[in-house]
């Protein structure tokens, strides 16, 4: 039995992709390589994976590597690196806001194509990655999430740091 269909999953998709986008294009240019966490001594801090451009890679990565279902043979498009899959990872250079636009449309496209030709077959086939394994349907739900949880982060980040007095 199927409670959701291909294009009630595009939908949802679509909406969080577009969030994404539109934290992406409204980041003013002084906060696109601004830490989002200041107070978290963590890796992602300390290697400079908490700036809002590499907030938004880190998604749009995320987003095209499952959408694969496997970390076997996957390789972001030019110019971007698998700094998200390799030991001892250098930051990256940074990526402008044209080319994770760019990534964005290449990942939304790729995201309905994928959603549209979706069989039941395919949606239960299984994925597996270093953290778990599960069947590619429930994987496109949670990368979903991931999305949306980025998407949110970078626009709550921007709603608090471009905030205007209304007076």
């Amino acid at each position: 039995m199927a409670i959701i269909d291909n294009a009630m999953l595009w939908r949802q998709f679509s909406v969080a992709i577009d969030m994404l986008g539109d934290a992406l294009r409204d980041c003013p240019d002084e906060l696109w390589e601004t830490q989002l966490w200041e107070d978290r001594p963590d890796q992602w801090v300390a290697k400079g994976f908490s700036k809002f451009w590499y907030v938004g890679y880190h998604t749009l990565f995320w987003l095209d590597l499952y959408l694969t279902g496997s970390e076997e043979g996957f390789a972001p498009p030019a110019p971007f690196d698998l700094v998200e899959m390799e030991s001892g990872e250098v930051l990256p250079r940074t990526y402008t806001r044209q080319e994770l636009l760019g990534y964005l449309e290449y990942c939304r496209r790729r995201c309905q194509e994928t959603i549209a030709g979706l069989s039941v077959e395919q949606a239960h086939r299984v994925c597996r990655f270093a953290w778990g394994e599960l069947p590619f349907a429930e994987l496109l739900l949670y990368n979903l999430r991931h999305v949306q949880e980025h998407a949110a982060h970078l626009g709550m980040f921007l709603g608090q740091r471009t905030r205007r007095s209304h007076d």
